[in-house]
C-alpha cells in the first residue's frame, strides 16, 4: 500500500516527476522480486542514475533504439518479468509505434511505458523532443491503458498500482517540471480507471489531466472569491475513460477541457467524440497546444504562450459567466 504525508508531497513536488519515478522504482525494487527497467539510454533522465547503480541486475539500457527496447521488453513481459519502459515521449510514441502496436496492444505483452517530458516540459530541447501528439497515437491501438497522473503523489500511487497488479499494456504520461504545485496533500484513496473530483461548482466543469491541473485548481480557487463556482475533476485515465464524468457533463452549461496536448487526438477529442455519439448537445471549448509547432523557451513561457495558464482561463470563465 502507498502512503504519503504533506511533507513528502512537498518534497516530491520540488523533485519533479522524472526524479520521482527513479525513487519510486527504487522503493519498488525490493518488493516486486521479478521488476526490470528498461531504457533508450537515458538512466539519468529517467531519474534512474541510483536506480542501476543500486540493482544492476533490475536495470537495461539498449541504447537508442526505442523499436528494439519494446521488442527486449515484451520478451521480458513473455518470460515473466514486471517490465517498466522509459523513453521520451515522442521517441516512444511515434518512432516505436509499431512495435507498440504489434507487442503490446496486439499481443497484449504486459509493459509499462513511462513516458517522459510529454506536452513541452522539454522545453529548450525543442519540438523534436516535445511530446504533442503522443496521445492520440498511443490511444488509436486497441487494448493500451493510459494514464496521466497530476502531480509526484498521484505518480507514485499510479506506479505502484501498475507494479503489483498486472494491468495489461500501459502508457503512463509524465508532464510538468521540478517545482509545480501539488495537488494532493493528504494520503487519498486511488483506483486504477477512476476519475477524481477536487471541487464542485455549479457554474462550469473543467475536465484535465496532467501538471496543468495545477493552474486549473488556482483559477478555480481565484474565480470563487468572485462568487463563480467551477467544478474540476481531474482525468487521470483516459483509457479506460472513467463514464461516470459524462453525469457531471449532462449538469453543467459550459465544459471546458484543460491539456498539455494538441487539440487533435487527447481528452478534448474523446469528450467530443462521446458527445457527438450520445447526441448530447453540449458547448465544450478546448484550452490546448492546437494544432501547431511553437517556439521553444522555458516551461512557463511555452504553457503562456499556448494560453495554458490559470491567468487565461480564469479570464475566459469569468467572460463567460458574465
Amino acid at each position: 500500500m502507498f502512503k504519503f504525508n504533506e511533507d513528502q508531497a512537498d518534497t516530491w513536488a520540488s523533485m519533479g516527476p522524472r526524479a520521482m519515478f527513479g525513487q519510486f522504482m527504487i522503493n519498488l525494487a525490493d518488493k516486486v522480486e521479478n521488476l526490470i527497467v528498461l531504457s533508450g539510454d537515458l538512466g539519468r533522465s529517467s531519474g534512474l542514475d541510483r536506480f542501476k547503480k543500486k540493482f544492476p541486475d533490475k536495470y537495461l539500457s539498449v541504447g537508442i533504439c526505442e523499436q528494439n527496447l519494446i521488442g527486449v521488453a515484451s520478451g521480458l513481459s513473455r518470460e515473466g518479468y514486471k517490465v517498466f519502459v522509459t523513453s521520451f515521449a515522442p521517441f516512444l510514441s511515434m518512432r516505436a509505434s509499431e512495435q507498440i502496436r504489434m507487442n503490446l496492444g496486439y499481443m497484449r505483452h504486459n509493459v509499462n511505458i513511462v513516458a517522459l517530458g510529454s506536452g513541452v516540459s522539454m522545453a529548450y530541447l525543442g519540438n523534436s523532443h516535445y511530446g504533442l501528439e503522443d496521445i492520440s497515437y498511443i490511444r488509436s491501438i486497441p487494448g493500451i491503458n493510459i494514464s496521466c497522473p497530476s502531480d509526484c503523489a498521484e505518480l507514485g500511487k499510479m506506479i505502484y498500482d501498475y507494479a503489483l497488479n498486472d494491468r495489461g499494456p500501459s502508457y503512463i504520461r509524465l508532464t510538468g517540471v521540478p517545482g509545480r504545485k501539488k495537488i494532493f496533500k493528504d494520503n487519498f484513496n486511488y483506483k486504477f480507471g477512476k476519475a477524481i473530483k477536487l471541487t464542485n461548482g455549479s457554474d462550469i466543469l473543467i475536465l484535465s489531466h496532467g501538471s496543468i491541473v495545477s493552474d486549473c485548481k488556482a483559477a478555480v480557487e481565484d474565480l470563487k472569491s468572485e462568487n463563480i463556482n467551477c467544478s474540476l475533476i481531474n482525468i487521470n485515465s483516459l483509457s479506460p475513460l472513467d463514464k461516470s464524468i459524462f453525469k457531471a457533463i449532462n449538469k453543467l452549461r459550459y465544459i471546458i477541457v484543460v491539456e498539455e496536448h494538441s487539440s487533435i487526438g487527447g481528452l478534448y477529442s474523446i469528450v467530443s467524440e462521446y458527445l457527438s455519439s450520445t447526441g448530447i448537445n453540449k458547448k465544450i471549448y478546448g484550452f490546448n497546444l492546437g494544432k501547431t509547432f511553437g517556439p521553444t523557451g522555458t516551461y512557463q513561457y511555452l504553457l503562456n504562450y499556448h494560453g495554458l495558464s490559470a491567468k487565461n482561463i480564469k479570464k475566459f470563465i469569468r467572460n463567460k459567466i458574465k
